[in-house]
């Protein structure tokens, strides 16, 4: 079923989980993650960023993830991640996005909060959700852009000021690192938290090692943004499948095995964020 971000964050504070979002680039990857949520029997978040959008056109996209968001048996959030101006959150939520993300952490300050209260004022208005960005989440390639850890008075401040729904912070992590190797500072997290009552977001965390993810749940943390995991999943088992049947063309049988591994490896996260516990509350509330 189709959920808002606000939805699915519900609780998540409270009872110490929180909810990954994946970012997919279509049918395969996204299916695959809806299956593992469903297996799992938890909330999950579909998410798509610069370079889906550049891919496939929004409008397109938009509609073939809520399509399958609609048809499953778990609350599935179709959001978009790092939206950077008002007029591609426009257009994801006229394509049916239940939940946008607006990021102008590279912006100064003041500028980032105009721009972001004209967003939420926008969105809202439609009903959708909005995350932003306070602080910034670097890049394992610094030319997409560069990292600043986030200031705890700053994020009260943001937060107040532009009333969004989840705010992502910057505490040590970095997008699209391939290896366990991010350094999170907790101490700083804390601090966020005692300032800060929404639920806050962990942006690059593939590269937090598992130990970390697992403490992750028992923050103020509710969504875990995860996305170099599951390509390197499809994209290195698509390898081996190609490399083993030379002669063979037909994309759809290749694609089985990399769909099956983003599957265990969506599981995997969903376990370490402790939604198997969720899945075990729901269950005794029915």
């Amino acid at each position: 079923m189709l959920a808002k971000l606000t939805d699915v964050l519900q609780g998540t504070i409270e009872n110490k989980y929180a909810i990954p979002a994946f970012n997919v680039f279509g049918y395969e990857d996204a299916q695959a993650v809806i299956e593992a949520a469903e297996e799992i029997g938890a909330p999950v978040i579909i998410a798509t960023n610069k370079v889906a959008i550049q891919h496939m056109p929004i409008h397109i996209i938009g509609k073939l993830l809520v399509g399958l968001a609609e048809q499953a048996k778990v609350p599935v959030v179709v959001h978009l991640d790092h939206g950077k101006d008002y007029e591609t959150v426009a257009k994801a939520i006229a394509s049916g996005y239940s939940s946008v993300m607006y990021d102008g952490s590279q912006l100064p300050f003041v500028e980032n909060v105009r721009t972001t209260k004209e967003i939420v004022q926008m969105a809202k208005a439609f009903g959708i959700p909005v995350e932003a960005e306070i602080g910034s989440v670097g890049y394992s390639d610094p030319t997409l852009g560069t990292g600043a850890l986030t200031d705890p008075l700053e994020a009260k401040r943001f937060a107040e000021e532009t009333e969004v729904d989840a705010l992502a912070v910057a505490v040590g992590t970095v997008h699209r690192m391939e290896e366990q190797t991010a350094y999170v500072q907790f101490d700083r997290l804390r601090e966020i938290e005692k300032l800060v009552s929404i639920p806050l977001v962990m942006h690059g965390s593939t590269g937090i090692p598992d130990e970390d993810l697992k403490k992750l749940a028992s923050t103020n943390i509710g969504k875990v943004n995860i996305g170099t995991a599951i390509r390197m999943a499809f994209g290195n088992t698509l390898r081996q499948e190609v490399n083993k049947n030379v002669g063979s063309f037909d994309r759809i049988d290749w694609f089985k095995r990399p769909m099956d591994a983003v599957k265990e490896e969506a599981k995997h996260k969903m376990r370490l964020l402790n939604l198997e516990n969720y899945a075990k509350q729901t269950a005794n509330v029915k």
